[in-house]
């Protein structure tokens, strides 16, 4: 099969298309034949070597989110997920790929009218969204300022937030044009990227939603109401600097609160329940799924340098392109050799 892995760790030209054997799913996995694959933010900063201390290597494929059809399943899997349309987390690699395996207890079958190309949009980037607001205990009548909106987590976490009837929804963006975007979607308040922002912007808010982290975190202390609380669920412009909690310090009379949030933290069945429902929610037309482009898988390069240059609004899709034969036969082929 044709997969996309590091070959060197850097810019996006470190990106090459390779083949690989086709996987052979393990106890508890199954086998995706992939017809959307999501290029999330993380895939960026493990290609830029960011996280190679954690064991990430060259020759590793990125992606972790896919939608497809399951085509075999590991030992203690439920045969009847085989030829089901899913949405699949592989969690920090392996996604970039024509065929890719996937824990079982990720699955989340794909309803009538959700596209795969929005099944990746909406997948992981809804969870951390949704977990993300919860972690910061936010409620009704609360507002709430998103970092780095115009991502993938960004747009849904301006979406739910509105939905959730948050009294201010602003947001941090580059261009007026983007501010333009988040502001049909349920953002009040358009921000530049310090934070600062003419007109009647609230000063402060109860919680901020923090996409970007970086070395700007620490100065977005000043925007929290007292009993703030500030949640970081990424990193796209890479760590804070190891004294970021200084000005949460000196500010100690307002009882700021931070904290990171990971999806690994939530169980399983809860994160399927909350996907579910934000694909349901996104059938409905209550979500709006975002997509920038899609691609061909082996364009993985462009997509990259598309997210470098800050050119990406929603999230872009890769599609593998295949020919005539049934991926599915040639994945059964393949774990019966």
């Amino acid at each position: 099969m044709r997969a996309v892995a590091i070959q060197t760790f850097g810019g996006p030209e470190g990106l090459a298309v390779i083949d690989l054997p086709v996987p052979r799913p393990s106890a508890g996995q199954v086998l995706i034949a992939a017809e959307a694959i999501g290029v999330g933010g993380v895939d960026a900063v493990i290609r830029r070597g960011t996280l190679a201390a954690y064991g990430f290597t060259t020759g590793h494929v990125p992606g972790g989110e896919i939608a497809g059809t399951v085509t075999a399943v590991g030992d203690g899997v439920d045969a009847a997920w085989v030829g089901r349309r899913v949405w699949g987390f592989a969690g920090l690699g392996g996604g970039y790929a024509e065929l890719a395996v996937a824990p079982a207890e990720s699955l989340v079958p794909l309803p009538a009218g959700l596209s795969p190309a929005d099944a990746v949009t909406v997948g992981s980037s809804g969870a951390v969204a949704h977990f993300g607001l919860r972690r910061a205990c936010f409620a009704p009548g609360q507002s709430v300022l998103v970092r780095g909106a115009a991502g993938g987590i960004g747009i849904i976490a301006v979406q739910l937030a509105a939905r959730g009837g948050a009294s201010a929804v602003a947001v941090t963006t580059s261009s007026a044009a983007r501010g333009a975007r988040l502001t049909a979607l349920g953002a009040t308040h358009v921000l530049d990227r310090a934070g600062q922002a003419a007109g009647d912007a609230p000063a402060g808010y109860d919680v901020i939603i923090d996409v970007a982290a970086g070395p700007d975190l620490p100065s977005f202390f000043s925007r929290l109401n007292p009993n703030g609380r500030m949640v970081a669920v990424g990193v796209i412009a890479g760590y804070p600097p190891p004294d970021f909690a200084g000005p949460m310090f000196a500010a100690f009379q307002k009882s700021m609160s931070f904290a990171t949030f990971s999806t690994d933290t939530v169980p399983p069945a809860e994160r399927r329940a909350a996907t579910a429902e934000l694909f349901a929610a996104a059938v409905r037309g209550e979500l709006q799924a975002v997509v920038h482009d899609v691609l061909p898988l082996a364009q993985a390069v462009l997509a990259h340098q598309k997210m470098e240059a800050g050119q990406v609004f929603g999230r872009i899709v890769l599609v593998p392109e295949r020919s005539g034969s049934d991926p599915r036969a040639i994945a059964c082929a393949a774990i019966e050799r």
